[in-house]
Formats: C-alpha cells, sequence, structure tokens
C-alpha cells in the first residue's frame, strides 16, 4: 500500500476586505467566504513558459458585490489586452476598469460585445444572466468564460446554451474554482495515469453559512436553492474524472434562519440545506451537498475512492506507485497571482487565455460545466418530491 501526503503549504496568506462600505467612516467590509488570497501548491524551479507571444483581446462584464470581474487576472496576464469592461452601473463600471487599467467602457454587455476588437469575454453577471449573456457572446462570434454556475435552475437554458456552444466552434469556459484547488487537481492527476482505477466514490461539499444573504443584482440570491450552486460540489467528481451523473435522489432540509425559514423569496425554496445521492456515467456513486445555514468549518471540499487507490486532501493511499507523478500546480505568468477560491483564480484565467492561444477545447468546457450545473438543478427538483430518484441528463463534446 503506497501512502502519499502532500503539503500545501500553509492555507491562507491573509484576508484583505473588498473595499469601503459606501458610508462615510465605515469600517471595511468582512472579506465574503473564499474570496481570500490563499496559498497555491505550485511546482518550484521552473519559470512559466509563454505558448505565445499574441494578445488576446478580453472584454470583462460585471463588478458586483463579489468584484469578480477583475479578481482572476487577466489585467496581468502577458497574453491579454483588456480592450474593454462593462457595468450596469455606472460607478461600479469606473471601478472596473481602474481595477483593469483599461479606459474604455461601456454600459451594458449588450454594447461591449459589438467592439470588434474584442475577441472574447469573460462574463462576472448575476447567475440567472449566465446563459443569456453567453449566448449573447457568442452570437457576436466571441469567444466566452462565465462564472459559476453555467445555467441557472433551468434544463431548458442547458439545452440552449449547449446547442449554442457546439453550433458557434468557439470556446466556451466556466470558472469553477473547486477544478484548480490544490487536492483536486491532483486527483484530476492522478486518476489519468490510473492511480484510481474505476471511481466507485465520490464526496464534493460546498459549506457556506449565510445568517443573512449577500447582496446580488434583484436579490437573485435571496432564498436561492442550494444546489442550484453546485459546482463547487461537484466538481469533485466531474473535474476528477471527466464524468457525469445519470440519475440522482435529494433531500433538502428546511431552513432555521428566518428568510429561509418563511419561504419568503422568488424561488419560494425553504431549504438551507440539500444533500444529494447520484449515480455516476462509470457507474459508481456519488455524494454532494450544498448548506448554507449550517456554521462552521466553511468551504468547498471533496474526497474520491477508487479500486485501486482513495484520496483526502492531499492525501493518496492506494496500490498505485504515484511518486513519478508532478501533482503541484504549473507555474502561472509573471504577475498574476494564483488568488482565492483555495489558489485557484490565476489558473483559471491561464486555462481560458492559454486555449484560445493553442486553438483548442478549455479543460472546463461546456458538458462539464453542465454536467457540474443540472445535476443540482434535478437535484433541487429531487427535493421539492422527498426524494424522488429522477433521470439527470447527460452533456458530451
Amino acid at each position: 500500500m503506497m501512502r502519499h501526503s502532500f503539503s500545501r503549504r500553509g492555507f491562507m496568506k491573509g484576508a484583505a476586505a473588498l473595499g469601503a462600505m459606501a458610508a462615510a467612516g465605515a469600517a471595511e467590509e468582512k472579506p465574503i467566504q473564499g474570496f481570500e488570497d490563499t496559498a497555491s501548491n505550485t511546482v518550484k524551479g521552473r519559470a512559466w513558459a509563454p505558448v505565445s507571444d499574441r494578445k488576446v483581446r478580453v472584454g470583462i462584464v460585471g463588478y458586483g458585490v463579489c468584484r469578480f470581474g477583475a479578481a482572476f487576472g487577466f489585467q496581468d496576464h502577458p497574453n491579454v489586452e483588456v480592450v474593454a469592461v462593462s457595468d450596469l452601473f455606472p460607478d461600479r463600471c469606473a471601478e472596473l476598469a481602474r481595477a483593469c487599467r483599461c479606459a474604455k467602457t461601456y454600459p451594458s454587455l449588450e454594447e461591449l460585445v459589438k467592439d470588434p476588437a474584442i475577441e472574447a469575454v469573460f462574463l462576472a453577471t448575476d447567475a440567472p444572466s449566465h446563459c443569456r449573456h453567453a449566448i449573447e457572446v457568442l452570437n457576436h462570434g466571441k469567444h466566452v468564460a462565465s462564472a459559476v454556475p453555467a445555467v441557472y435552475g433551468s434544463l431548458e437554458d442547458a439545452d440552449r446554451l449547449y446547442g449554442a456552444v457546439k453550433a458557434s466552434g468557439l470556446n466556451y469556459m466556466m470558472f469553477e474554482t473547486s477544478a484548480f484547488h490544490d487536492d483536486c487537481h491532483a486527483m484530476r492527476v492522478i486518476h489519468r495515469a490510473g492511480g484510481f482505477g474505476e471511481l466507485v466514490y465520490s464526496e464534493g461539499e460546498y459549506f457556506h453559512y449565510l445568517d443573512t444573504p449577500l447582496d446580488s443584482y434583484k436579490d437573485w440570491r435571496k432564498g436561492s436553492p442550494p444546489l442550484w450552486y453546485p459546482t463547487h460540489s461537484t466538481a469533485y467528481h466531474v473535474c476528477v474524472s471527466g464524468g457525469g451523473f445519470t440519475e440522482v435522489s435529494c433531500y433538502g432540509m428546511p431552513s432555521h434562519l428566518p428568510y429561509l425559514a418563511s419561504g419568503d423569496n422568488a424561488y419560494k425554496n425553504v431549504f438551507g440545506t440539500e444533500i444529494a445521492l447520484l449515480r455516476t456515467t462509470e457507474g459508481g456513486m456519488a455524494r454532494m451537498l450544498m448548506s448554507k445555514d449550517t456554521p462552521g468549518h466553511n468551504g468547498e471540499k471533496g474526497r474520491v475512492r477508487g479500486q485501486k487507490g482513495s484520496m483526502t486532501g492531499m492525501v493518496y493511499d492506494g496500490r498505485a506507485d504515484i511518486s513519478s507523478l508532478e501533482l503541484a500546480k504549473p507555474p502561472l505568468p509573471p504577475g498574476v497571482e494564483a488568488g482565492g477560491h483555495g489558489g485557484s483564480h490565476g489558473y483559471l484565467c491561464e486555462e481560458f487565455v492559454t486555449s484560445i492561444l493553442q486553438g483548442r477545447t478549455p479543460l472546463v468546457n461546456i458538458a462539464w460545466a453542465l454536467n457540474m450545473t443540472v445535476a443540482g438543478i434535478v437535484a433541487h427538483s429531487s427535493a421539492l418530491k422527498d426524494g424522488e430518484l429522477m433521470k439527470v441528463p447527460v452533456y458530451t463534446l
């Protein structure tokens, strides 16, 4: 039996407030969970090697409460020129322009995508708009990357987005942060080398305690079903194996938090926690959950068990000799930080940009993105029917 443990070199470098409160003299905001810069298990002693000297001309849309538009390092990447930015709110648009060191702004995505100088767009907009916005970008002949999830609560939107990506021939990538957590990256490397064999079981957990809902555009976050935001969990199967899910049974727990317990929200949702048991495309099982009303031990984490070995955190235990595998993440370009959400931000930017430069499909492609997303949509429907077993659509490239 081979047992390997890999240091994460500390969990956090520290936390910085996202910005000053609007009111004069107010204290700095408490950082949103996951946005703290974190240490990254990155290869030492090797410099980043560019694949091209070309610059991808990027437009960035969205600078809401999460400030995601500037969080992934596009403005610092040596192969990127940020051509223009946009937000519906003029003050946020101006802030995004400053953060991205960009002079050109547009009042909306619909105006930005008309700019012929832009060849790719990153969407940091509200989740309910991700599908519509991504299709708009594709329809204007531009590559697109989107914050999570790919679609919001609609299987019909999933089919529409899938069709638009396939018809366009352009690159689509979902910026799922768990995909580049140190452990998920290492699991993917080990799985591709056969170190797990057939996956029998996987787990993904996303705990984000919210005693009051985060601010959001048109209150889309208020009362949202937990597993409509599933990808931080489901990534611990899809982004390890490349597979998906075929059926699900899910239970929801009514929340004790007032803003959820009443069901007084646009979704009429009362669940603060949803736990799903899923059959995988490989024939194994997975347990995936999201909880926003259980305090303590917050974060995204997962584990896998296969016929040859298992892994929890950065510890592999199994029959395969993985000592020759490089499990640390590759170096990033100079000036691009690994960033928050487990040191994933810079890697997502690098993967999207490099996929365009190399003319290849990005890692978190449309099939992976939808397989991570739709499982949670169907899971919530199952929870509303007291755990009824339901079929989950599977997407392929």
